[in-house]
């Protein structure tokens, strides 16, 4: 479930990563047939809260009000500073009643001050990655990666992939057309996997061609067909390795990654919008056949296309 929402407010809280969660979870989008969700923002004792930048934060809740909440989000506020007891205490209580938590950049060094990335895959901000992994010797640490979903433990890499994270858990718990949706209103991408590079080299340009974006439209359009690396470094006049080199530092994937993903988020809108039997949807979507369209389904979702058009098929 994902409904009751709260994002713990602490000393030298970063704005934007608060202003992502604000954005996803507390802007009311119902006239546009979103949900709404039950928002709050909340500090130990109601207290003001002064931001990273000099300006207070005063929430009008406080920690109590975590208890009803299906996901506690927890924004970067530094590296260095201790954590307060209450709030390891909520978060630890979060996850035994059988919620949520998810971080936002540093944020994730309040996670690992409740003990609640030990054993587990996680990720931060690159740039502090390595004293995540020396402080929490216990937690494995992905430094590369812009979001992990450990379910119920959900961490994310700068500000930017803290709006991915919220998607992805939007995605998963109330299916891609009210992320696409939400998405859409903020103008974003609807949505980035997680396992894509956290930095993005760009490269200086080989030939006239400055970005890969008019052939990754060109691609959206045309995910039933067959490409390959040869042809598609053909159509922008460089060799395949000049290709796959570029491709990688604009999209942080690889040519056949990125199709992929491609594909499953056109199979989702397929299975979720339309009554097209198994094996069209993974004609249309560019998988050819229904059994491979499954394998890649059950790897990349956990779940089989039919089990996810029974859950998230909308009727008319």
């Amino acid at each position: 479930m994902l409904q009751n929402v709260v994002a713990i407010a602490q000393p030298g809280l970063t704005p934007f990563d608060l202003g992502v969660l604000c954005e996803v979870f507390g802007t009311d989008r119902s006239d546009q047939n979103l949900p709404r969700f039950d928002f709050a923002v909340i500090s130990e004792n109601a207290e003001p809260v002064v931001t990273s930048v000099g300006f207070t934060v005063a929430p009008e809740s406080g920690l109590e009000r975590a208890a009803a909440a299906d996901l506690v989000c927890v924004p970067a506020s530094g590296v260095s500073r201790e954590v307060s007891p209450a709030v390891i205490t909520v978060l630890r209580d979060t996850v035994e009643r059988g919620g949520r938590v998810m971080s936002v950049c540093t944020g994730a060094f309040t996670l690992g001050a409740a003990g609640l990335l030990d054993g587990r895959p996680c990720t931060t901000h690159w740039d502090h990655a390595a004293e995540l992994a020396q402080r929490f010797p216990l937690a494995h640490v992905e430094p590369d990666v812009l979001y992990v979903d450990d379910d119920p433990i959900f961490t994310s890499a700068g500000t930017a992939a803290g709006i991915d994270t919220c998607l992805h858990l939007v995605r998963k718990e109330l299916g891609p057309a009210i992320a696409n949706g939400i998405a859409r209103r903020m103008v974003v991408p609807p949505h980035r996997d997680g396992g894509q590079a956290q930095y993005v080299e760009t490269p200086v340009p080989e030939t006239a061609c400055d970005t890969l974006e008019p052939l990754l439209a060109w691609l959206l359009e045309h995910l039933d067909e067959e490409h390959s690396v040869d042809e598609l470094a053909a159509r922008l006049l460089l060799s395949p390795r000049t290709f796959a080199r570029r491709f990688r530092a604009e999209t942080g994937t690889t040519p056949h990654l990125w199709l992929t993903q491609q594909r499953l988020l056109h199979a989702e809108r397929l299975l979720e919008e339309t009554d097209e039997p198994i094996e069209r949807v993974a004609s249309l979507s560019g998988f050819g056949s229904s059994s491979l369209l499954r394998h890649h389904f059950t790897r990349r979702r956990g779940t089989t296309p039919q089990s996810y058009r029974r859950a998230f098929r909308r009727s008319a």
